[in-house]
């Protein structure tokens, strides 16, 4: 990893975890687990990692032995959650960010240009893997993290404050994304069935059929699911491709209109508004660090966690710029939809293409319910028997507990008439504390605990050039505040001056 990290720490020995000497020297969790008999459960039953000492300002933990601990807290648990393998985990990220919004991508392009838009994606895919490795290594350090809630009172003073606000954010945004594959899984549904019925029945059947698909309590089971969604999501973007690519013109065309005109620097006339739209909405893609700290909860080696984002990150590059670029080159800036099955001109074709998409429309939604509903229900059932065991009180509960998110995603979904606008807001607002503040300031954190408040003079150029970045990363998070937040308010106000804002528990057809 010395390629990733310009930054690496000079004492090794403090993060055990990842030093080349414990890689040699010793074996790994699950093997150390067999071998070791000096741990009692009985000892270890009234554990709670809430209250661990040690704060990100507030000295190193022996990581290891607290892995241990943990994996031996459950190790007569029915329900066992420390159990994913780095394969397993990058299963669930390959199947949170290969998804739908890949086919924003080209409509992104048109507004951008071809080259600003491939750098752009670049750009971002790079910094959000920079910033998911500064989350792995903070885990690390402090394994007794759940969420990305822990991480957020650990690093702003150890407030029980910022923690509240924290969890408010958290189960907003996820519950906002499970509002948004309700509303494709109702597109989905008017697309293959030419408006069957009405659009708010198809959203009750999304619904329900991902509540159910919810139910599954470890990542574990969940990653065998997200290898079946990333794959037939892979398959949905390449017949994409093949169809706009074989066809004599997208759909929509018109002679006046002309065949389709594709730029590498945007038009003239682009205004800042869509200019920024634009960017959030690649940035919104990749940015998805909010559940990384809920996967690396339940890896059974976490030091293992930086293979399966990297992987992920490289096929997100590559996927991204070529389906982005093939898209748009083929349908033009005259003829692009978002997202783009809805430029694909033979309607048999454009339901053959979509329809591959249904796992991840409904999978999806399903990783951030289960991640939002397992918050709710350790902070719960914590110390109890109902959380590592098949009890009629605990798989109830859970249920319970995913049926309301759900019914929430469903209500915020039908009764918002600008629900995508709000969204954009919501990922303004939220993704600027979850995608670059949070991990900025971890980093400052992390450094000053192990060199002092003046570590960026005492390590000389790499000091000084982790604190710059990082200052930089926070930068970047208060643009997503302020003028990411203006522009997503602007596109509402246009969106009602054009008249193209809906009502609410609308029956109106949204298919492509």
């Amino acid at each position: 990893m010395a390629a990733y990290d310009h930054d690496q720490d000079h004492d090794k020995s403090k993060l055990p975890t990842v030093s080349p000497q414990d890689d040699q020297q010793s074996s790994s969790l699950s093997d150390k687990l067999e071998n070791d008999h000096d741990h009692d459960p009985a000892k270890l039953k009234d554990y709670d990692p809430a209250k661990a000492e040690h704060r990100a300002g507030g000295g190193h933990s022996d990581t290891e032995g607290e892995l241990v601990r943990q994996i031996e807290l459950e190790s007569e648990n029915a329900i066992k959650y420390r159990t994913c393998s780095w394969q397993k985990t990058a299963a669930l990220l390959f199947s949170e960010y290969i998804c739908l919004a890949i086919m924003s991508f080209p409509w992104s392009y048109s507004i951008l240009g071809l080259v600003p838009g491939l750098i752009l994606t670049v750009f971002i895919a790079s910094v959000v893997l920079y910033t998911s490795l500064i989350i792995w290594r903070f885990c690390l350090r402090h394994p007794e993290v759940r969420d990305v809630c822990d991480i957020g009172q650990y690093l702003f003073w150890d407030s029980r404050t910022v923690w509240y606000l924290t969890a408010v954010m958290f189960l907003l945004n996820n519950t906002f994304i499970q509002g948004v594959h309700i509303l494709v899984g109702a597109e989905w549904l008017n697309t293959i069935s030419n408006h069957g019925t009405c659009t708010i029945v198809f959203s009750v059947v999304t619904g329900i059929v991902s509540w159910i698909c919810s139910l599954p309590r470890t990542f574990d089971t969940l990653s065998k699911v997200a290898t079946f969604s990333a794959l037939f999501t892979f398959i949905s973007v390449l017949l994409a491709m093949i169809f706009v690519g074989i066809e004599s013109h997208p759909a929509g065309y018109t002679p006046d209109k002309g065949d389709p005109i594709y730029t590498a620097i945007p038009v003239a006339g682009t205004t800042f508004v869509s200019a920024v739209n634009a960017f959030l909405n690649i940035s919104y893609t990749f940015i998805g660090q909010i559940t990384l700290p809920s996967f690396i909860a339940e890896m059974k080696e976490p030091k293992d966690f930086w293979k399966s984002v990297t992987a992920v990150t490289v096929a997100e590059i590559i996927v991204f710029s070529i389906v982005g670029a093939v898209v748009y080159v083929y349908t033009g800036n005259q003829y692009m939809t978002t997202p783009a099955f809805g430029s694909i001109g033979d309607e048999v074709l454009k339901k053959v293409s979509f329809s591959f998409m249904v796992p991840t429309l409904i999978f999806l939604g399903v990783l951030y319910a289960s991640v939002s509903a397992r918050f709710v229900f350790f902070r719960i059932f914590e110390n109890t028997r109902h959380k590592g065991n098949h009890t009629v009180v605990g798989w109830v509960s859970w249920g319970a507990i995913l049926a309301v998110l759900w019914v929430l995603a469903f209500i915020i979904a039908s009764v918002i008439p600008f629900f995508n606008d709000l969204l954009s807001i919501m990922s303004s607002l939220f993704d600027s504390f979850f995608g670059f503040i949070f991990w900025g300031v971890a980093y400052i954190r992390m450094r000053r605990e192990d060199y002092g408040p003046d570590f960026y003079k005492k390590r000389g150029i790499r000091g000084w050039l982790g604190f710059l970045l990082n200052v930089g990363l926070i930068g970047v998070g208060l643009f997503f505040l302020g003028p990411g937040t203006y522009a997503s308010v602007m596109s509402v106000i246009l969106n009602y001056r054009a008249g193209t804002v809906g009502s609410p528990f609308s029956c109106a057809n949204n298919g492509l």
